[in-house]
C-alpha cells in the first residue's frame, strides 16, 4: 500500500455515520440468535471469528496467553476450587478469548471433563459470554469463552471510579441475566454455580453478559461449589447441594446489590422489606434518581427470590416477566449508560512473529508505543537527512529548538505541547524526520484525534518507505478508525518489513 496515495485519506474524510441504520442494526442484533437457538444451532460467526465450539491445544492457548503468564490473569478463586482465569488472544484471530483453568484434581476423569463442557457448549445466547471450547491434555483441563472486555458488575457496582451505575441500567443487568437464566433453563441447564455480580460480565457494547463458567461445576462431585458467594442459598447449607431454586435465591442477592450498591444480608434486607423500610434499601449515590415504583417491583421481586423455602421462589419465567416491563431505555446503548468508550478490537495478530513494537501496536497500547519511541529516539532518521554547512542558518537553529521542546514534551507525556513543537518543526519544511512524523501521531492518537494520526504515519512512510514503525503506527490509526481489515493488513505488512530488515541485519 503506498501511502503517497490519496486513497486511504479519502476513505477516512469519506467516513459517514447512520444513526438511524444503526438503531436497526441494534434492533436487529438479537435476530441470529433466536434463529440460532431455534434451529438448535452450535455455531455463530462475528468479525471473522467462528465461534462455533471445538477442541484447542494446549500449544495454541499457551500462546494465546503468553505462557499463562501472570500478567494475563483477570480473575483467581478461593482455596477451595483452584481456578484461574486468563485473557488471551488466538493467532490469526481480532477479539480476545478468556481462558479458565481446572487442577485435574478438580476432574480426574478427562471423559466427563469433555462431557460436561460439550454439554456447556452447545448454548449460544446474546445474554451469556458464550462457551467456544475447551483443552483436555494430559493434567490439562481448560475451558475457553468469548473474552469480555468491559469489567464485572462488582467493579461497576462496588469499586467504580468515575460513575456509578445509573438506575435504567441497574434495571437493564437485572433483565439481560434474568434471560440467560431462562434459557439456560429451558435448554435443560437449569443450575447454575455461585451466581454473583463477579459473574455478570460487560461485553465490547457495554451490554451485561452472564459467565459460561457458572454453568459447569468446579468439580464433577459439585461439592466444591458455594466459594465465592457472600450469603449461601440455606438449603445448601443443609444437603451441601446446589438446586435450580437456588440460583433463584441467589439471584436475589444479586438484585439487591443493585438496589443498595453494597452487599446487603438477605436476613437484613427482609427485615427492612417487611418494615416497609423500602428506601432504607436504595443506593444513596442514586441520588433520588430512580423511579419509586420500579424500584417496588424490584424489591418485591428480591423478597420473593429470597424466600427461605426453595418452593416459595419464583422460576426464571417469573423473574423475565416481572422485569421486561422495567426496561425503559431499549434504544440507549450500554456503553453509553455506563458511562465507558466503545472499546475497540485491536488488530488481528498476524502469523509471523512480532517485534515488541509489533506486539504493543496490536494491543493498541499507547503506553507501551510510546516508551519504545522515547527510547529508539531518532536512531531511524540517520540518511533522511543531509544537510549542507549554508543551510545551518538561524532558521535551522530555532526548528531543531522546536523539536527539542516537542522532544521534552513528549517524554514528559505533555502530548498537545508535543504536537505544537513538532508541527512548527514540521511546517519549516528545510528538514524532514520520520521519527517526528511518528511521535506526532501517537501524540495525535492520545488526544483521540485518529485521522490526523493516520496522515503523520503516512506521511512517515513517504518519507522512509521501508520503515516498519511507519507501517505500524497508521495500523493502529486504523483500527482507532474502525477500519479493523485494513489495520491487520497493515500489521502484517509491517511485521514483514520488519522480518525483512532481520534477514539482511543477519546476512551482513
Amino acid at each position: 500500500m503506498g501511502c503517497c496515495q490519496s486513497s486511504m485519506l479519502l476513505r477516512v474524510g469519506e467516513r459517514e455515520t447512520h444513526p438511524e441504520k444503526e438503531k436497526e442494526k441494534e434492533k436487529e442484533k438479537d435476530e441470529p440468535y433466536r434463529k440460532q437457538n431455534n434451529n438448535n444451532n452450535n455455531h455463530r460467526q462475528g468479525d471473522g471469528v467462528d465461534f462455533s465450539f471445538s477442541e484447542f491445544s494446549l500449544a495454541d492457548l499457551k500462546a494465546a496467553t503468553n505462557n499463562f503468564s501472570s500478567e494475563y490473569i483477570v480473575s483467581e478463586s478461593g482455596e477451595k476450587a483452584p481456578n484461574l482465569v486468563y485473557k488471551g488472544r488466538l493467532q490469526n484471530q481480532s477479539r480476545w478469548i478468556a481462558v479458565k483453568k481446572f487442577s485435574k484434581a478438580a476432574w480426574p476423569d478427562p471423559k466427563q471433563f469433555v462431557e460436561e463442557a460439550s454439554g456447556v457448549g452447545k448454548l449460544r445466547h446474546p445474554r451469556l459470554a458464550n462457551l467456544i471450547g475447551y483443552c483436555c491434555d494430559g493434567d490439562e483441563r481448560l475451558l475457553v469463552a468469548e473474552y469480555m472486555p468491559n469489567d464485572t458488575l462488582a467493579k461497576h457496582l462496588f469499586h467504580w471510579e468515575n460513575q456509578t451505575i445509573e438506575w435504567a441500567m441497574r434495571l437493564r443487568v437485572a433483565l439481560y441475566i434474568a434471560q440467560a437464566l431462562h434459557y439456560c433453563s429451558s435448554e435443560g441447564r437449569p443450575l447454575y454455580h455461585d451466581l454473583n455480580a463477579y459473574r455478570v460480565l460487560f461485553d465490547q457494547e457495554g451490554d451485561p453478559r452472564l459467565s459460561c463458567f457458572g454453568l459447569m461445576k468446579n468439580s464433577r462431585d459439585g461439592k466444591s461449589y458455594s466459594t465465592n458467594l457472600a450469603y449461601t442459598p440455606p438449603e445448601y447449607l443443609r444437603n451441601g447441594r446446589v438446586t435450580p431454586e437456588s440460583v433463584i435465591y441467589s439471584f436475589g442477592t444479586v438484585l439487591l446489590d443493585l438496589l443498595s450498591g453494597k452487599h446487603i444480608p438477605p436476613s437484613h434486607a427482609l427485615d427492612m422489606i417487611q418494615g416497609k423500610n423500602n428506601m432504607l434499601l436504595m443506593d444513596s449515590h442514586l441520588e433520588g434518581k430512580f423511579s419509586t415504583e420500579e424500584a417496588t417491583v424490584v424489591v418485591n421481586l428480591a423478597s420473593k427470590c429470597l424466600q427461605y423455602e426453595p418452593r416459595e421462589r419464583p422460576d426464571t419465567k417469573d423473574l423475565v416477566t416481572t422485569l421486561a416491563p422495567l426496561h425503559t431505555k431499549p434504544d440507549v446503548r450500554s456503553h453509553i449508560m455506563l458511562g465507558i468508550p466503545k472499546h475497540e478490537e485491536a488488530p488481528s495478530t498476524p502469523q509471523r512473529p512480532l517485534s515488541a513494537m509489533g506486539e504493543a501496536c496490536s494491543r493498541m497500547d499507547l503506553t507501551a508505543i510510546h516508551q519504545i519511541l522515547v527510547a529508539t529516539h531518532y536512531r531511524d532518521d540517520e540518511g533522511t537527512n543531509e544537510l549542507s554547512f549554508q543551510e545551518w542558518t538561524q532558521q535551522m537553529r530555532d526548528m531543531l529548538e522546536a523539536r527539542k521542546r516537542g522532544d521534552y514534551a513528549f517524554r514528559d507525556k505533555d502530548f498537545k505541547t508535543a504536537i505544537d513543537n513538532y508541527s512548527q518543526f514540521i511546517d519549516v519544511g528545510t528538514m524532514v524526520s520520520p521519527t517526528v512524523f511518528a511521535r506526532r501521531s501517537l501524540c495525535y492518537l492520545l488526544c483521540d484525534q485518529p485521522d490526523p494520526a493516520l496522515r503523520d504515519a503516512m506521511q512517515a512512510q513517504c518519507v522512509y518507505p521501508d520503515w516498519p514503525t511507519a507501517f505500524y503506527m497508521q495500523s493502529v490509526a486504523l483500527a482507532k478508525l474502525d477500519m479493523h481489515k485494513d489495520a491487520a493488513d497493515m500489521l502484517n505488512e509491517a511485521a514483514a518489513l520488519e522480518e525483512k530488515r532481520q534477514r539482511g541485519a543477519r546476512g551482513s
